[in-house]
């Protein structure tokens, strides 16, 4: 590795958790059956916030906590593959992707970069209520995702910590059920 890497500081990082890093047994499957879909914010610590442990949930992230295609495909795997039965969307608040247009994040990003990035869906989406509703209702009407799952959505308040419930769903959602 090159001296001065951008790197060095999350590689000093990294051998000091090598040093004690005590999971080699953990295994792979969501010890509580859980996947959360949150925003990539670093303000969000999804297993803090939730009272869980490593090991606990399945964790995919993505700007605006939106449930994109890859998201739908990762879901088919962690329920059919890894233990999950249950997925919450946990958007939050203060988002730019809640704040901003697709048309404004273009504009910055060409007059930062000088690149074209119109081809690209961001889904900015200024209403999150409704936003959560459809993206929790494409999750329960997903035909590859297991009948009986429950899917569930709750906004994340970044000033206070505090979860709004949205839309928590019942044991009896799944595919092709709920509003």
């Amino acid at each position: 590795m090159p001296e001065g890497s951008a790197f060095d500081d999350v590689l000093d990082a990294n051998r000091a958790y090598a040093a004690t890093f005590d999971s080699a047994d953990l295994p792979a499957v969501a010890a509580r059956g859980l996947a959360i879909v949150t925003c990539m914010d670093s303000r969000i610590e999804p297993l803090v916030m939730l009272g869980l442990s490593r090991g606990d949930a399945k964790i995919l992230r993505n700007a605006g906590a939106r449930v994109t295609d890859d998201v739908l495909r990762t879901l088919v795997l962690a329920t059919h593959l890894l233990g999950v039965n249950r997925v919450l969307v946990v958007p939050h608040t203060s988002c730019r992707m809640a704040e901003t247009t697709e048309a404004q994040i273009y504009q910055v990003i060409f007059e930062r970069s000088g690149i074209d990035t119109r081809s690209l869906a961001f889904e900015t989406e200024r209403d999150q209520v409704a936003a959560l509703h459809r993206d929790v209702r494409r999750i329960r009407s997903y035909p590859w995702l297991p009948s009986g799952l429950v899917v569930g959505g709750a906004i994340y308040d970044v000033a206070t910590g505090e979860l709004q419930p949205v839309d928590l769903g019942s044991s009896e959602d799944g595919p092709g059920v709920g509003p």
